[in-house]
Order: structure tokens, then sequence, then C-alpha cells
């Protein structure tokens, strides 16, 4: 069966294809909607969760603080707005995939169920160990190295940019495995070149752990070793699917 027969029945207008993204846009916007109203009403109950990784590292007598009249109604409504985006994150790309399936060979299909929904378990991933382990560790450090004479008292809204910016980052970075699988999968580099560059990339991975990390050794060290094991892993994998000729 030829590769054109794969393709379903094309789009023949413009007219379509605008109707068709139309269409798929309004269900997003819907669906964001209808998370986010549901979340409004719990939204100091999740900020108070993410700020619990902090709270636990503040001294007795330092507290979170609020310094803009404001903050304490905004900031909560922003991270709703986050995690709503983080939570449609699946049904966003599964309408995409509605969008272009009609542009799609069926092999490239199966690529896109592949790598799109992986990529989605890599940043939820990133953003689990971060909470989790990661910023807490983090933010013990940060508190650890103030002065005696100082007390840490941060503001609700700077706090919140610093996770999205931090859990961002995370979820990005938990991306390498399917960094290394795509570029093997397309061709643009061969595994046995990504091997005889490994000394190279370990360097890489720690010179990168400096810019996500507090800058203190051990930190470092364990940063630059987890980025490493993606790397390792995104390899391994590339070698499974190429020794299964999956490109075929």
């Amino acid at each position: 069966m030829s590769e054109t027969s794969d393709l379903k029945k094309p789009l023949s207008h413009f007219s379509d294809y605008f109707e068709e993204f139309r269409r798929n846009l309004i269900h997003v916007v819907i669906g964001f909607l209808v998370i986010f109203v549901g979340l409004v009403p719990f939204a100091n109950k999740i900020y108070n969760a993410i700020a619990l990784p902090l709270q636990a590292k503040l001294p007795a007598n330092a507290h979170m603080i609020a310094t803009d009249i404001t903050s304490t109604f905004v900031a909560p409504i922003k991270l709703v707005f986050f995690v709503t985006l983080i939570i449609l994150f699946p049904f966003i790309f599964y309408k995409l995939y509605v969008f272009l399936k009609h542009a799609l060979y069926l092999k490239e299909r199966k690529i896109f169920f592949f790598f799109f929904p992986s990529s989605i378990v890599l940043f939820y991933s990133g953003i689990a160990l971060g909470y989790f382990f990661i910023l807490p560790a983090v933010l013990g450090f940060f508190i650890g190295v103030s002065p005696d004479s100082v007390t840490p008292m941060t503001d609700i809204q700077q706090y919140l940019l610093f996770c999205i910016k931090f859990f961002f980052v995370l979820g990005l970075i938990f991306q390498v495995p399917l960094v290394i699988m795509i570029t093997v999968y397309w061709g643009l580099v061969d595994i046995e070149t990504i091997q005889k560059n490994r000394p190279y990339i370990f360097i890489f991975c720690f010179f990168i752990a400096m810019f996500v990390t507090p800058p203190d050794i051990l930190s470092m060290a364990i940063g630059g070793t987890m980025i490493y094991l993606l790397f390792e892993i995104g390899l391994l994998f590339s070698r499974i699917l190429s020794q299964s000729n999956y490109r075929n």
C-alpha cells in the first residue's frame, strides 16, 4: 500500500483548513475555561501547596509576605492559569494532531503518537521531580546561606515567578532523551558520532547544570549527573529504535 493511500481524506480548500483550525481552537479555549473556572475556587489551596517546600525551609520567625495589595489575589490566580495550561497540555497536543492528521501519512501519525505523548510524560516527570526533591534542596541552600542578620521574607509573587521558571526549565531538561531520539531518528546525527563526542557532552551537561542549580558543588554535581543520565537514556532508546528498524 502506498503512502498516499495512508492519507485521510484531505481538506480541499483553505477555508476547510481554517474552519478545522477554528473548531479545534474553540475546543481548546472551552477546555481551558472549564478547567480554569473549576480550579479558581481552590486557588489559595493550590498556592499553599506550591508554597509548602518554602515554608518547610523558612526559619520559625519567618513567613511569606505580599508587597502589593493585589498580590494575595493575583498570585494564586496566576498559578491557577499556569496549572490549567499544564493540565491541558495533553488535550492541546491531541487537538494539534486532529488538525494535522490530514497532512500526515500513517507512519508519521505513529511517530506523532509516540513522540508527543512521551514529551508530555517527560515534562510532567520533570515537574514532579522538581517539586518533591529538587526544589526543597534548592530552597534549603539559598535560605541556609542567608546571613544571620537577615530573616528571609519572600514575596509571594516573586516566589511564584521563581517556581514557574524553575519547573519550566526542569520540564525542558527532561526532554533531553526525546531530543536525542529525534535527532537520531531523522538522521541529523548518527549514534556513532554521539558516542564519539561523549566526553564533550558530559562536560556540557555540567555546564548546563551551573545555570539551573544552586552555586554549590554538590548541587551542580547532582544536576549535571541527572542531565547526563537523561542523555544516556535517550541514547539507549535511540539504539533500540535503530536496531528494530523503526524507520522502516
